[in-house]
């Protein structure tokens, strides 16, 4: 028994590690799948200024607004834009996958999954680190996906974003720190320098709001799972006690 608990262990360590690992992201952010409104104001933002090109294919339009408190009829008049979609539909886009290959040079993926591939820190930062880049073909560059191909949606939310020269407590590239004041002079310093229609902590606020609504549609049972899960240990440690005291019984006379 102890080599099969021994086993066990060690089969568990490779998933352990890997569920450890992620690359390294500047920014952090914990979501809240119980804050109705943040998931809510998030589903807004994303059929807004995501959904043109990236679809939630494995949601629907009815689970969302079931579970994040939204009525159908308002739903159906400012969250579904396209009449070929219905409140029962799953969150499809009008793009055809073929002209989006010809245009973009690959579609633009699905996004059901993408909090739990990547992780909610990476999606948080990602739209956090879009830069002006005159020489890509979109008009900016991304400090945590080099070389991106998408633009900078939220720009008219964020404002203009540029990389400016300025003290950091991070060293880069080899930099070393001023003596006195042991500050790192770093030109990869995101700053806005053209203002949006929302203040930097709007800004984050919304942007936490969209992560966080994407960290739902990856797992949208989470919270009935938690719930459901001291429930289920329970009926094991009680069914176990009684199987255990069956099992004596039957084994006694034997014993």
């Amino acid at each position: 028994m102890k080599k099969q608990l021994f086993a066990l262990l060690f089969a568990l360590v490779p998933f352990t590690a890997m569920a450890a690992g992620g690359e390294s992201v500047p920014y952090s952010m914990t979501p809240d799948l119980k804050d109705e409104a943040s998931l809510q104001r998030g589903m807004q933002l994303y059929v807004n200024y995501c959904m043109g090109c990236h679809s939630l294919e494995h949601q629907r339009f009815a689970r969302a607004a079931e579970d994040l408190g939204m009525p159908q009829d308002l739903v159906e008049e400012n969250l579904i834009f396209s009449s070929s979609l219905a409140f029962n539909d799953q969150m499809h886009i009008a793009m055809d996958r073929g002209d989006a290959e010809n245009w973009f040079g690959a579609p633009p993926p699905d996004l059901t999954l993408e909090a739990r591939l990547r992780g909610t820190d990476w999606i948080y930062s990602y739209l956090l680190s879009f830069y002006r880049d005159p020489e890509r073909a979109t008009g900016v560059n991304n400090a945590v996906f080099d070389l991106v191909a998408m633009p900078n949606v939220l720009e008219p939310l964020q404002g203009v974003q540029e990389k400016v020269c300025a003290e950091s407590d991070r060293p880069s590239h080899g930099a070393e720190p001023d003596p006195l004041t042991g500050k790192y002079q770093s030109c990869e310093v995101l700053q806005v320098t053209q203002p949006g229609t929302m203040e930097p902590e709007e800004f984050e606020e919304a942007v936490y709001d969209l992560t966080n609504f994407l960290a739902y549609v990856g797992e949208p049972s989470k919270l009935q799972a938690q719930a459901l899960a001291p429930k289920v240990l329970i009926f094991i440690f009680i069914f176990g006690a009684i199987a255990y005291l069956l099992k004596r019984e039957y084994w006694r006379d034997i014993h």
